[in-house]
């Protein structure tokens, strides 16, 4: 996702502050390496100067920044709302959001199906749930939203309408995002049955620009 994220920043060295940076450090690393002044933020991300180890909500931000990236981690804030509220407060009418999510609310039985014909990651995310669905006795749908909505996720019906409210779209695309926990898929495998309407494009890449 890097090139695709680095395409829409302004230019170094503004300031971007990555949100749910995870525990390896998110863009952060790629960030500072082309010269951007990055802070990652998340209560796991690692120690370092460049990283705040705490909620968003919670961080103390620089008076100015230019751009806010949230790659797979809307989903998991409490309150997408008052976070893309303080996500363009920080932007001050001028800067650029970048997101990066996935509609698990599209992810279907011959999707679910699809992936179980290839090798799925055997420690990762989906290996669990395909998992769980087959000890579970039930539809995929049941299963696997269930568990989504226990774990209280933020569907694209409902992160899509929020960032709308607060941001001038500039850009909203789909494209591959199963392949990461498939080996030997690759993205262009994936985006080939996207294509052929095999399964749903999963990924969405939205971006906005602030206005208050």
């Amino acid at each position: 996702m890097w090139p695709s994220v680095r395409s829409w920043l302004p230019p170094p060295p503004a300031t971007v502050v990555e949100l749910g940076c995870g525990s390896l450090g998110g863009f952060v690393p790629a960030l500072r390496a082309d010269g951007y002044d990055a802070i990652g933020v998340d209560p796991a991300a690692p120690e370092g100067p460049e990283y705040r180890l705490t909620e968003f909500e919670r961080v103390d931000l620089p008076a100015r920044v230019d751009a806010i990236v949230a790659s797979t981690s809307l989903h998991h804030v409490a309150d997408p709302a008052a976070v893309l509220e303080r996500v363009n407060d920080a932007l001050g009418g001028h800067g650029t959001v970048i997101v990066v999510e996935w509609d698990w609310e599209a992810f279907d039985e011959a999707t679910a199906r699809w992936c179980l014909e290839r090798k799925v990651q055997p420690d990762g995310w989906l290996r669990r749930r395909l998992d769980a669905w087959a000890d579970s006795g039930q539809p995929w749908e049941t299963a696997f939203q269930g568990w989504a909505v226990e774990h209280g996720l933020h569907g694209a019906r409902t992160l899509v309408p929020e960032l709308d409210r607060r941001f001038e779209r500039i850009a909203l695309d789909r494209g591959p995002y199963l392949f990461t926990e498939l080996l030997g898929t690759s993205g262009s495998d994936e985006q080939q049955a996207i294509d052929a309407g095999e399964i749903p494009a999963l990924r969405i890449d939205y971006v906005g620009r602030s206005h208050l």
